[in-house]
C-alpha cells in the first residue's frame, strides 16, 4: 500500500458533540477504503500533537470549518503546508461549514469521505499576513459601530452638527472609518471607508473598497491596511478589527496580507468532464 493509500484521521471533538453519527460514517468509508489511523484528541493541544506525528502518513480532518483552519494554521507553522495534500470531512453545523462549501468540499459524511480516497489534490491560493496567520476564504475589514452621544461633549456636538448636515440618524450606526489601502505599493484610498474585502484567486489578491457611495476594486499580491490619521476615541482610533474566515481580530492599526500563489493543497472531487456529443 502507497503512502497515499495510508491516512491520518484527526476527528475533532467539537464534531463528535454536535454529529457522532456522521463522524461514525465518515470513519467507517475511510478505514474500509484505506489503511487509516484514526486519533480522537479531546483538546487543541492533542490535535496538534497528533497532527505533528503523522508521519508519511495524508492527513484527513473531520470536523469544522474551524478545525480546517486550526489544521492549516499548525502546518504553516511548521512550513509543511504547501508539501502535503489536505484533506476533510465537513460535520458541523451549516454556519460552521460555509468555508468548507465555498471550497467545494462535499457536505455529507459519505460524499466527502468518498471524495477522499477518489478525488485529486488541487492547488489552492491563500492569504498570509505579517503575523502569519493564514486566509483560506477571505478577510472584512468593517467599520465600527458609534453609538450616539450621551453627553454634552465637544465631539457629541461635532457628531450632532455632521448628523444634521447630512441628515443621518441619531442613533447607533456604522460610521465612515478613515482607512489608508494600499495594493502593491500603490495607493487605493486614503478616505473614510465602510469596508474593505480581500481574497486570493488566480495568482493575485482582490481587493474591494466600500465608501460612501462609492464601491471599486483593484487586484494586487500584496494588501495593506492601515488607520489614516488621528481619530478620536469610540471612533476607532484604537485601530479597527477585521474578519478572516470566521476569526475576528483586532484592533491593529495596520495589517498587509501576502498571496500565497499554490499556498496549500486541498483534496476535492474529481471533476466531470464535458459530456461528448452524440454521434
Amino acid at each position: 500500500m502507497s503512502a497515499a493509500d495510508q491516512l491520518l484521521v484527526v476527528i475533532d471533538p467539537v464534531a463528535r458533540r454536535i454529529d457522532g453519527e456522521s463522524v461514525r460514517i465518515a470513519k467507517d468509508v475511510l478505514c474500509a477504503g484505506a489503511q487509516a489511523k484514526i486519533c480522537w484528541p479531546e483538546g487543541v493541544e492533542e490535535f496538534s500533537r497528533a497532527l505533528s506525528r503523522r508521519g508519511s502518513r495524508r492527513p484527513v480532518v473531520v470536523g469544522d470549518d474551524r478545525a480546517l483552519l486550526r489544521t492549516v494554521t499548525l502546518l504553516q507553522q511548521e512550513r509543511d503546508l504547501a508539501g502535503l495534500a489536505l484533506s476533510m470531512v465537513p460535520v458541523g453545523t451549516a454556519p460552521s461549514l460555509e468555508l468548507a462549501r465555498s471550497l467545494g468540499v462535499p457536505t455529507g459524511a459519505v460524499a466527502a469521505a468518498r471524495a477522499v480516497l477518489e478525488g485529486e489534490p488541487r492547488r489552492l491560493d491563500l492569504l498570509v499576513d505579517d503575523c502569519g496567520g493564514v486566509v483560506l476564504g477571505g478577510v472584512r475589514v468593517e467599520a465600527p459601530s458609534v453609538p450616539a452621544p450621551s453627553g454634552p461633549t465637544v465631539w457629541g456636538a461635532c457628531r450632532s452638527l455632521v448628523r444634521n448636515l447630512v441628515g443621518a440618524p441619531g442613533r447607533a450606526s456604522v460610521a465612515a472609518f478613515r482607512l489608508r489601502v494600499e495594493v502593491d505599493g500603490v495607493l487605493l484610498a486614503d478616505e473614510p471607508l465602510t469596508g474593505v474585502s480581500a481574497s486570493a484567486s488566480s495568482g493575485f489578491a482582490r481587493v474591494v473598497v466600500e465608501g460612501r457611495g462609492r464601491v471599486c476594486a483593484e487586484a494586487g499580491r500584496m494588501v495593506t491596511v492601515s488607520v489614516s490619521g488621528c481619530l478620536p476615541p469610540g471612533d476607532g482610533g484604537e485601530g479597527f478589527r477585521y474578519r478572516a474566515d470566521q476569526v475576528v481580530t483586532g484592533p491593529v492599526r495596520s495589517r498587509t496580507w501576502t498571496v500565497g500563489v499554490d499556498g496549500w493543497t486541498l483534496t476535492l472531487p474529481r471533476e466531470v468532464g464535458p459530456t461528448p456529443p452524440l454521434p
